[in-house]
């Protein structure tokens, strides 16, 4: 069996990666005979992801001015108000495996959270005109999210598997029938543990992950932040890893923590993790932090699997229900707005310190449970397919 995993944007997404990389390792586990393949918008990012069959180029086509896609689409769109023509030119690199291929499954996670994607729902109906399995693996999607479009795209899919049970129950209040629940498989990563950086404190040590598109969101939460690791530093012994996890041009968590490194360097208390590392490697530091406080949602899933009291600076209904299924309700998840707030962000993390041996707890219990639910989505699939 053939499976084509699609919409990866490049694992200059650590998450990204992480969600490649574990999809991967769990298919192979639990099924026989397959072999799985990658299209990547950017297959240079995607080298070192030896886990796969194959990595195939899944970016974008230009249609240039005056050639003849060009003019047929602009013929089809004007008289006929129909854009399948060109959406399919522009993803053509990832239409022309689907000949080869028995399943299809859209991996992006939260790529349903960004607005329409007429690019992806073309591909969707392709496959489907060709008689493949379509299977949307490990979504998210807030009620704000779904539209008439994106309800029509969702139907087509054979198997939609939502990683928590906000999105779960959503999508079935939607009056969709082809969903499942299951977690992340980004659960099931495994860590790679490099040696710790000078500085490191074992047992004190407490990692802080901020994102460019969390600050472009809510620009005071920079603020709000530099207060928190002021606050951190006088208050505690704790050493901070301030720990990027997405390192994309325009959106690289390393510039905006880099900043934070220069203001308080002075102090001998801040480290600022190198900016290329893989997700496994990232996960090695984070599995040995004593808390971690993230704005990346597969930064804070490093965490939790690795039972570390978490603070999660949440801005989408994917850190609010994965939070809601390990601790039976929203814990330590602050939204885009509460994040201006240092009185909040304070509260919180003092919430975490108070609470640590009962989050710890509650993580050692439920974390098994959940990368069950993570392999249990292997197993939908499986059941789709033989």
């Amino acid at each position: 069996m053939n499976i084509m995993m699609f919409a990866h944007g490049g694992s200059d997404n650590r998450g990204c990666e992480a969600i490649v990389r574990s999809t991967t390792n769990i298919i192979k586990q639990k099924i026989g005979g397959v072999n799985v393949y990658l299209a990547s918008e950017k297959p240079e990012t995607d080298k070192q992801l030896n886990n796969l069959d194959a990595v195939y180029d899944g970016s974008k086509s230009d249609i240039k001015k005056y050639t003849y896609p060009w003019l047929l689409s602009s013929i089809k769109y004007k008289c006929f108000k129909d854009e399948s023509y060109a959406l399919g030119f522009i993803e053509k690199n990832i239409i022309k495996h689907i000949k080869n291929m028995d399943v299809y499954l859209s991996i992006g996670g939260d790529n349903y959270c960004y607005g329409e994607q007429p690019g992806w729902y073309e591909i969707d109906k392709r496959v489907k005109q060709k008689g493949k399995k379509l299977v949307l693996w490990g979504c998210s999607i807030g009620e704000e999210d779904l539209s008439k479009r994106k309800l029509q795209d969702l139907k087509l899919f054979d198997l939609i598997l939502a990683r928590e049970t906000l999105t779960y129950n959503l999508l079935k209040n939607n009056g969709l029938k082809n969903v499942k629940l299951c977690a992340d498989p980004a659960f099931t990563l495994e860590k790679e543990e490099l040696v710790l950086p000078h500085g490191w404190i074992e047992g004190k040590t407490i990692g802080i992950n901020y994102s460019p598109l969390v600050m472009k969101r809510n620009n005071d939460s920079f603020t709000a932040v530099r207060k928190l690791i002021n606050y951190i530093l006088n208050t505690t012994e704790l050493t901070i890893a301030l720990t990027p996890h997405v390192i994309q041009e325009g959106n690289n968590d390393f510039e905006v923590l880099k900043k934070y490194y220069e203001e308080f360097k002075s102090t001998g208390r801040v480290i600022l993790l190198p900016d290329n590392l893989n997700a496994k490697q990232y996960k090695g530091y984070i599995a040995r932090m004593r808390y971690f406080i993230g704005a990346r949602t597969h930064a804070t899933i490093a965490a939790y699997s690795n039972c570390i009291p978490t603070l999660v600076l949440g801005y989408s209904v994917k850190s609010r229900g994965i939070s809601k299924d390990l601790f039976g309700k929203e814990k330590l998840v602050l939204g885009l707005q509460e994040m201006s707030s240092f009185k909040k962000l304070k509260e919180a993390f003092n919430e975490m310190v108070r609470d640590e041996q009962e989050i710890k707890i509650q993580l050692e219990k439920n974390i098994p449970i959940v990368q069950n639910m993570s392999f249990k989505a292997v197993d939908y699939l499986h059941e789709l397919v033989r």
